[in-house]
């Protein structure tokens, strides 16, 4: 057996691929449990992602990004066999671990991945930073410029520093709402 101390069980190991091709080595994966019969060896294979809002052309797009670009999640028992039909899935490059033998994921970090994964909410992408000079596109303030003086990720809102009647006031926006002059 050589692979891995005997009866470790089943975990969570983590694969190395190409990276871009991480959803093909799941499908290749998947495909091959189900054409060499081991389910009872390995039960499930995560390209783990988190949702993201990413400003395109002035609009909020939802997209997912990889949580870990060139690595792949597999559920499995290492045996021989079930080692040999991942490591030889094509665009899999090997284990993460040390030498041929799986290291598997620690139950902390398995978590953590989890909590990333399965957040309700999807992030705000940022290309704003504090102090950029902005302009706002629609509310009451459209057209305005301002500088950024905070921004809150978790809420997708900035509040942007303008000059109404000659005082700087701070106005509280969605990341929607401004663009960078």
């Amino acid at each position: 057996m050589g692979r891995q101390a005997a009866d470790t069980g089943r975990h969570w190991y983590v694969i190395h691929t190409y990276s871009g091709y991480e959803d093909a080595v799941r499908e290749a994966l998947m495909q091959r449990i189900e054409s060499l019969g081991m389910q009872d060896l390995i039960f499930d294979v995560v390209v783990p992602k988190e949702t993201q809002i990413v400003i395109k052309k002035g609009e909020p797009v939802t997209e997912e990004k990889r949580i870990f670009p060139g690595y792949v999640l597999v559920d499995m028992i290492v045996t021989d066999d079930s080692w040999y039909a991942v490591r030889n899935t094509p665009n899999v490059t090997g284990f993460v671990g040390s030498g041929n033998i799986p290291v598997p994921v620690e139950p902390e970090e398995w978590k953590v991945i989890k909590k990333h994964m399965g957040q309700a909410e999807p992030k705000f992408k940022i290309n704003f930073s504090e102090n950029d000079n902005v302009v706002i596109l629609d509310g009451p303030f459209a057209n305005y410029e301002g500088n950024i003086s905070n921004i809150d990720e978790e809420k997708g809102k900035v509040k942007v520093l303008i000059t109404i009647f000659g005082r700087e006031t701070p106005v509280e926006l969605d990341f929607t709402q401004i663009k960078n002059k």
